[in-house]
């Protein structure tokens, strides 16, 4: 890929459909409001498990040029770190222990790889999920992909810190052995004593272990699909426990998954779209990259959350 040299201060955002993503629209009107003069932001997209190379080639452009300030990464989190790695001059903890980067930013003339999912889906997670859910309904845990995302969900999850309020038992499923063996590693370093299984899944798998959920259990679409790719992890006949929360951490595209949960409201379900995860996850970086303060709770975040729906429908 042609990089041409930033001619104003540039953020990155490194996808898959990135035209297609709603912060192309609310990027420049959060920008006006946070007084980023003359920001802007590109998008640089790559198939699904790109060449390490073309990896690398966006990294070092990034790191070499001026006003080329950072970037945020969705889909390519664990390949471009491992791709990437040793072009970083600074690694934060997250990023070393989740092996993966959301997040790039500079200071000075240091590049820095950051993990920021573990901050914005915490603070997407305790938007939605009602208080001592775990503690009192005794629920279980179904992330279905074993990518960033559910590493960092799951680890949020795990916290000694949070006492009762853990999930009873976790089940990650995946097709890709290879992810399934690290997320397994990095739980292993957290020393939780919250049971976890790691399974194999195709389709009909996913439905099974579905049904055999507790009682409001967590259910997470963290695939892609439905945003990325068309489709859902589950078939149309999986049926959800009662009173599951049902959370796509996509909030454009076809999203089956959530049409499938809000089919069972009548048992209970709760769909929830990825929505707020979304705006922690792109304020998160915004922060960092630009060495900004934006709050994470009260008006000011609301503003925020406004001035994106406003300028998604635009």
């Amino acid at each position: 890929m042609a990089y041409q040299p930033a001619t104003h201060p540039t953020l990155y955002f490194i996808g898959v459909t990135t035209t297609s993503s709603s912060i192309m629209k609310v990027f420049p009107a959060w920008a006006a409001h946070l007084g980023l003069a003359n920001a802007v932001l590109n998008g640089i997209d790559f198939p699904i498990h790109a060449d390490p190379a073309a990896y690398r080639e966006a990294v070092d452009f990034i790191k070499r040029d001026p006003l080329s300030l950072g970037a945020l990464v969705t889909t390519h989190k664990i390949d471009l770190f491992a791709a990437a790695r040793d072009l970083f001059d600074e690694i934060d903890p997250y990023a070393q222990l989740m092996g993966e980067t959301s997040c790039i930013s500079k200071r000075g003339d240091r590049l820095i790889a950051h993990a920021k999912d573990p901050i914005s889906s915490g603070l997407a997670i305790e938007s939605f999920l009602p208080a001592d859910h775990f503690a009192r309904m005794g629920a279980e845990v179904f992330a279905i992909g074993a990518g960033g995302s559910t590493i960092a969900i799951t680890w949020y999850l795990m916290q000694a810190g949070r006492g009762a309020n853990r999930p009873r038992r976790i089940i990650v499923a995946d097709p890709d052995a290879h992810r399934l063996a690290e997320i397994r590693r990095i739980h292993g370093t957290i020393g939780s004593d919250i049971a976890v299984d790691y399974v194999a899944s195709s389709g009909d798998a996913n439905d099974r272990i579905l049904a055999e959920l507790r009682p409001g259990s967590l259910v997470i679409n963290a695939t892609g699909l439905g945003k990325d790719r068309p489709g859902s992890p589950l078939s149309d006949a999986a049926v959800f426990p009662e009173g599951a929360i049902a959370w796509d951490l996509n909030y454009r595209g076809d999203l089956v998954f959530l049409r499938q949960a809000a089919a069972q409201q009548g048992r209970g379900v709760t769909p929830v779209d990825g929505w707020t995860y979304f705006l922690h996850g792109w304020t998160q970086v915004i922060g960092e990259v630009f060495a900004v303060e934006i709050p994470t709770t009260g008006k000011e975040f609301d503003a925020l959350s406004d001035i994106a729906i406003q300028a998604a429908k635009g």
